[in-house]
């Protein structure tokens, strides 16, 4: 168990007065211009205790300045302020600079803040959430993490523009950050930032980001590397969509529905709809029928012979737990909305989308569709209550603004414009950087139990990357028995740290 020092370490008036406008471990902030924004980052030392190991480490926590150079008809106008971004970073005290690996992370949404990894597994502190069927009670728990990876890892959680406390600046418009390319640049701007003001260029680099945060890491790898000759060490990507194809349910779009259908069988399993059989082994049959008799089917529409049709219905009920009348009455074909709705209709119960392990009520129990998620409602509390306490008494930091662990703004309005009539995919943009950095290497994590980003989707995006066979032992898959926030499940979280930690040591080439 680990036990920290929570005091943490006050300041003297003569260190206060010597920190005074100092950024990221005491490298001096840019010039305030009159009357423009200034980084306003706090730092603060703690000490983890971890069996025998005490663990120095300073945590900065507070918004940067983003800016930009801006031409007008071919003139230099300046170096314009842009967007106050948000980070928290921990850096190991006496640490060699050189040796010693760093971590960029960041959460999805698209519209959501780094609260999830942050205090839910690669954070010096942790939140105490509970898990399915047994989930805390408010006020909920903060606790030392025993399994953090900045014991491995110095670490920076981002919180992309308009999430946490990150905001454009006055006078410019939030929304051209909400979407894919401005994404990008501001986030690897930030990167950009803390790694030069820290002195961190030759350390080994790492990005980890979750569900979208996924899409924005597998982007960064290549740009970091075209823009500002960034290469990385390794990739985590927590819960991976790269290739949205694979989840977008839609008319002439049939292949969500056979890569969900692995996921579909986890849920009806844990149910106990599947009795008598190992989840090992529903898995491996539902994996077959999806790679095989099941697309077959739907590819071939209004053509399929009846003897085949009552086959794939059969099949289907077996994997699913879903009655026959049901499957023949929507095609075929699960749309996962419905499939929440429909596997425990008869206990009047909807899963959850993030994790199919939870459970909750829907006003009306006849609706077609589930309309909310229990398993994102289960830690919207305890993670909200975490962080707001956490930033505030522990990190010293404070702002007034709400901090927008998810920001609804952002995710309605989020841009795809450079996929226009084309879905998003960025596996490209991850074999291009691994073909041109052949020591970059990714680690993928996917729960048995996610029904927003399937592992069997997953996979299909590995399968089909780019990549010469020299690089394919470069990619590392792992599962774990738990969702898309797998961390929630307590065995998983220890399981998972460990994998991460043995990631890092292994890609840091040192």
């Amino acid at each position: 168990m680990a036990t920290a020092e929570r005091g943490t370490k006050k300041k003297t008036a003569v260190e206060e007065e010597e920190s005074a406008g100092t950024a990221v471990a005491g490298v001096p902030e840019p010039v305030k211009p009159d009357g423009g924004p200034a980084d306003d980052l706090k730092t603060t030392q703690h000490v983890l205790t971890i069996g025998r190991r005490k663990l120095k480490y300073t945590a900065t926590a507070g918004r940067i300045v983003v800016r930009q150079e801006v031409l007008t008809e071919g003139k230099f106008d300046g170096h314009l302020p842009k967007a106050e971004v948000f980070l928290t970073a921990y850096t190991l005290d006496d640490a060699d600079a050189a040796e010693r690996p760093v971590t960029f992370a960041f959460n999805g949404g698209p519209g959501s803040s780094s609260i999830w990894l942050h205090l839910g597994l690669l954070g010096p502190r942790r939140v105490v959430s509970g898990d399915a069927g047994e989930l805390a009670a408010p006020p909920y728990g903060l606790v030392d993490n025993a399994e953090t990876l900045l014991q491995y890892s110095d670490l920076v959680f981002i919180d992309p523009v308009s999430t946490g406390y990150s905001r454009a600046v006055e006078g410019e418009k939030p929304g051209e950050y909400h979407g894919f390319t401005r994404d990008l640049e501001s986030v690897g701007e930030v990167i950009r930032l803390w790694t030069s003001r820290n002195g961190r260029w030759m350390s080994p680099k790492f990005l980890a980001g979750e569900s979208y945060g996924t899409t924005r890491a597998a982007g960064l790898a290549a740009h970091l590397q075209n823009r500002y000759g960034m290469y990385l060490n390794g990739v985590m990507l927590i819960s991976a969509v790269l290739e949205f194809a694979t989840l977008e349910f839609g008319p002439g779009n049939d292949l969500p529905y056979t890569l969900f259908l692995p996921s579909y069988a986890a849920a009806a399993h844990y149910h106990g709809l599947i009795p008598d059989r190992e989840l090992s082994e529903v898995l491996a049959d539902a994996e077959r029928y999806a790679a095989g008799r099941y697309p077959n089917a739907l590819a071939q529409g209004n053509r399929l012979p009846a003897d085949y049709r009552a086959e794939v219905i059969g099949r289907l009920a077996a994997l699913t737990g879903l009655s026959e009348d049901y499957l023949d009455r929507v095609n075929l074909r699960i749309e996962h909305t419905r499939f929440f709705a429909e596997l425990l209709r008869s206990r009047r119960q909807v899963v959850g989308r993030l994790d199919s392990r939870f459970t909750g009520w829907d006003a009306d129990s006849a609706g077609e569709v589930s309309l909310d998620d229990p398993s994102f409602r289960a830690i919207i509390g305890p993670y909200t209550a975490a962080l707001n306490h956490y930033v505030h008494a522990e990190l010293e930091y404070h702002n007034d603004l709400p901090y927008e662990f998810l920001s609804n703004d952002a995710a309605k309005d989020w841009s795809y414009k450079e996929f226009e009539n084309n879905y998003v995919t960025v596996g490209d943009k991850l074999a291009e950087a691994m073909r041109a950095n052949p020591h970059l290497k990714v680690h993928i994590a996917s729960g048995r139990y996610d029904c927003a980003t399937p592992y069997f989707a997953t996979e299909h995006t590995v399968a089909r990357l780019q990549i010469p066979a020299e690089l394919r032992d470069n990619i590392e898959l792992r599962y774990y028995p738990a969702g898309h926030m797998m961390y929630v499940h307590e065995e998983t979280r220890v399981q998972q740290s460990q994998d991460l930690a043995a990631f890092i040591q292994g890609a840091a080439n040192r």
